[in-house]
């Protein structure tokens, strides 16, 4: 789908129908799609062009996420749900809590917390679609030359990803920003406007307003040049995974890794296989520092010693010969510390730690638990180990551990997050993972007639 499309013009229908009709290229036929709507220019466009052509779509969600980081969100949040009731979609709004991360920009704490919420939504085989656009690629591709990144680093966003219970699609990724602008204007469009857009302190705005524009006066085939670089990138890192699997077929041992075979190999090789090998777990892989570490002196390391190296979320142990990979909530394990059992009709508010964390049930006539099923008494405790929950009426069990790792949730929420079970100690039923999972055994159905969803505060004391 190429950007002359809009130039031709002069209706833009064609346009939406070609867009959506390289999106089934994707998906395949009459797919179920939630729009990620922040009710800016390219969400507005991208859920538009899918309305103009909702009879070539099974069902058809917006999801809005609130990051609160602006005094004027929940008033942009009203005005994307009425947008949607215009459109006649159905709409979830969504809030995020942010709290400042060590080591993370306020833009990947942000932007972590909006996909963890979307993955929450997301159903069984739907389709999440994000409105990135090329422009949004080559400040994207540049980010990751500054940190020094890799071939996978510098491949950018793909197309079509795996992502939580479905699949992320990028339906505008190969539009330019001044094209969806044509096509707003064409069909007399209005958006929010994010102030945050023009400030420069943020990386990514900088090298869109500062950067960018410099490159495109002396280089005017700069754009379409770097985000080639992107699509060179993204085959070059299907190769090296394809080496990386041979590789790890004669290096595998049990779940873990054959830290004398892995040896034999020339290092490239070996960091090669350790990230595909990370990467298979769903955790991000290690820093290069770590990467040469394990590769390296870890492998080195006389044969009764037992090193280990961590990095946030995840570390490897060298053990009898083995490479082992443990997925941790935090480098140090830290629990939460849960001080009560919850008898909700009494108390709709529980508190769960000396943090002023919380969980609130809070009655919605489009909640997801049907409080006719839910158990007086709940028990909430923190993660221990093996919990399995349905998050679904139509889904199958899946463990936390996988949810978790697919919802690419933060160390710090992984390691706060409350359960709610149903009965005390080892035999007690998972009912709830925060405010981002519900059991089907609980789950509302259009016959519910009392109707709540929970929310997950965290206190002041973060």
């Amino acid at each position: 789908m190429g950007t002359d499309l809009m130039r031709k013009g002069s209706s833009s229908q064609p346009f939406a129908s070609s867009a959506v009709q390289w999106l089934l290229d994707l998906t395949g036929p009459m797919p179920d799609v939630v729009v990620a709507y922040s009710g800016g220019l390219d969400s507005t466009v991208l859920a538009h062009m899918l309305v103009k052509q909702r009879r070539r779509l099974g069902a058809l969600r917006l999801a809005h996420v609130d990051h609160g980081l602006q005094s004027a969100s929940s008033h942009w949040s009203e005005q994307c749900r009425r947008q949607a009731k215009a459109w006649r979609v159905p709409f979830v709004a969504l809030r995020a809590s942010i709290s400042n991360q060590r080591g993370l920009s306020l833009e990947a704490t942000a932007r972590d917390a909006r996909y963890a919420l979307l993955a929450g939504v997301l159903r069984p085989g739907e389709f999440l679609l994000t409105a990135q656009h090329r422009d949004d690629q080559i400040e994207t591709v540049l980010l990751q030359l500054l940190r020094g990144a890799g071939v996978p680093g510098l491949a950018a966003m793909p197309r079509r990803a795996p992502f939580a219970q479905g699949t992320l699609v990028r339906p505008l990724i190969d539009l330019t920003r001044r094209d969806l602008e044509q096509y707003a204007d064409f069909h007399g469009l209005t958006w929010i406007d994010d102030p945050t857009n023009a400030a420069d302190r943020f990386d990514r705005n900088y090298l869109r307003l500062q950067v960018i524009p410099k490159l495109s006066e002396r280089w005017r085939g700069a754009g379409s040049a770097i985000s080639r670089t992107a699509m060179h990138m993204a085959e070059a890192a299907k190769l090296l995974d394809a080496h990386a699997s041979k590789d790890l077929v004669t290096t595998m041992d049990g779940d873990g890794l054959n830290a004398a075979a892995l040896r034999r190999l020339p290092a490239p090789r070996r960091r090669n296989a350790l990230r595909l090998f990370i990467a298979r777990r769903g955790v991000a892989v290690p820093p290069t520092t770590k990467l040469f570490e394990i590769s390296g002196a870890m492998l080195a390391a006389r044969q009764d010693a037992q090193p280990e190296v961590r990095w946030p979320g995840a570390a490897i142990l060298r053990r009898s010969g083995r490479l082992v990979l443990e997925v941790r909530d935090t480098e140090d394990s830290t629990p939460v510390s849960v001080l009560k059992s919850w008898r909700w009709q009494e108390q709709r508010k529980c508190g769960l730690n000396d943090r002023g964390d919380q969980l609130e049930l809070i009655d919605d006539v489009e909640g997801p638990i049907d409080l006719d099923k839910l158990p007086a008494l709940l028990h909430p405790r923190p993660r221990g180990g093996g919990e399995k929950l349905r998050p679904g009426v139509r889904a199958r069990t899946q463990s936390l551990k996988k949810l978790l790792q697919a919802a690419k949730l933060t160390v710090e929420e992984r390691a706060r997050l409350p359960l709610l079970f149903a009965g005390e100690g080892p035999k007690g039923r998972l009912i709830a993972a925060g405010d981002r999972w519900i059991d089907a055994s609980v789950h509302a159905t259009v016959k519910s007639r009392r109707r709540a969803r929970l929310e997950w505060k965290r206190g002041r004391g973060s």
